[in-house]
């Protein structure tokens, strides 16, 4: 398929996980794409697999508003245009509240949910020339609780209604803007997570495919939010879960 030949997509976070993956599926479909990240090294590992002369790497920290500003005007200044945003940066800090610092809720709210605010504020401009979207990476975390997530289930609730307000807010400017929720997804962040059997074996009961994600079934699935397939498609928080959000808590009776 080629449907982003001639777009221009920027992905923060870009350098490894779900950003990566997102980053070569569309340039897979034509896309000119623009890495970001706090990297260089891995960006440009990324960018290294990508066809030549489509992607640029910017090293950017989205939790200044600064770092965002010129990433996005190096985005237009190098491609003319900005199609798709895709804000996949992130960080978690675990434990109870009781046991967090300050410090801990200012890094995840600084990436987590700032580095979002920057990035659309920062974009939308550029997207209603283009007709664009944008789409949020929140999470399961952010439809609901986890134990010991209390900070990282604030960051990733705020963007989720931040996305429904946003796309209230703008498309009659003629862009959509939504947000992909995945569950356990295989990246550097849960790669400890998945040397746990025990832990492991919990979440294959929880979720009724019995395993956790990839991080390309999450971009695939954040292509399609961006592609003309998904047209009518906007302020929607779409769970990639494989059916965990299905379940009403309860475990397996048999």
């Amino acid at each position: 398929m080629t449907r982003f030949n001639d777009k221009v997509v920027l992905v923060t976070g870009a350098g490894s996980g779900i950003g990566a993956a997102t980053a070569k599926r569309f340039a897979a479909e034509g896309a000119r794409v623009v890495l970001a990240g706090r990297t260089q090294d891995k960006l440009d590992r990324v960018a290294a697999s990508l066809p030549a002369g489509k992607s640029m790497a910017r090293v950017a920290d989205v939790s200044r508003q600064s770092d965002v500003e010129a990433l996005v005007t190096d985005t237009v200044r190098q491609f003319g245009r900005l199609d798709v945003l895709v804000n996949n940066a992130g960080v978690a800090v675990e434990g109870r509240i009781t046991e967090s610092s300050a410090d801990d809720w200012k890094k995840v709210m600084s990436t987590d949910l700032d580095g979002v605010f920057y990035c659309c504020r920062a974009a939308i401009p550029e997207l209603i020339k283009t007709g664009g979207s944008i789409i949020n990476v929140s999470s399961v975390s952010g439809l609901g609780g986890d134990w010991a997530l209390s900070i990282y289930n604030a960051a990733k609730g705020a963007v989720t209604n931040f996305t429904r307000a946003l796309a209230m807010d703008h498309g009659r400017d003629g862009i959509r803007i939504n947000a992909v929720c995945p569950s356990l997804t295989r990246t550097d962040m849960t790669e400890d997570m998945y040397q746990k059997p025990e832990l492991m074996a919990k979440f294959a009961e929880r979720i009724p495919l019995g395993r956790g994600a990839e991080p390309e079934e999450v971009a695939d699935v954040i292509a399609f939010l961006a592609s003309h397939d998904a047209r009518f498609v906007n302020g929607v928080n779409l769970p990639v879960d494989g059916g965990l959000s299905a379940s009403n808590g309860q475990p397996p009776m048999s």
